[in-house]
């Protein structure tokens, strides 16, 4: 990446934390429900990107069957090391069987 590139995004952040500050409070209200959904949906968006690719490839193996588990664990309202360890061996058993 070139030194114009990096200028060129750092003023850009920079625009969009100063709009931030002006704008404030007109736009905040109406997005607040949204904005508090977002950093559970990056969360998700990249849990599935490392459980399902491989670089750029898409790979359906034992990872994915430990993540539907803990899925599973956590919807029944499980521990954290429950679903942890439920994942784990999972993943594991399935690693071991094929």
């Amino acid at each position: 990446m070139s030194w114009a590139g990096v200028l060129v995004l750092s003023a850009g952040a920079y625009l969009f934390k100063l709009a931030g500050i002006s704008v404030g409070e007109r736009f905040s209200r109406p997005l607040a429900p949204v904005a508090s959904l977002l950093p559970a949906a990056l969360f998700s968006a990249l849990l599935v990107m490392m459980s399902v690719t491989d670089g750029s490839e898409l790979v359906l193996d034992a990872r994915l069957v430990g993540v539907a588990v803990g899925a599973v664990a956590v919807w029944r309202r499980a521990p954290f090391i429950v679903v942890v360890v439920a994942a784990m061996a999972a993943t594991a058993g399935l690693r071991l069987l094929v």
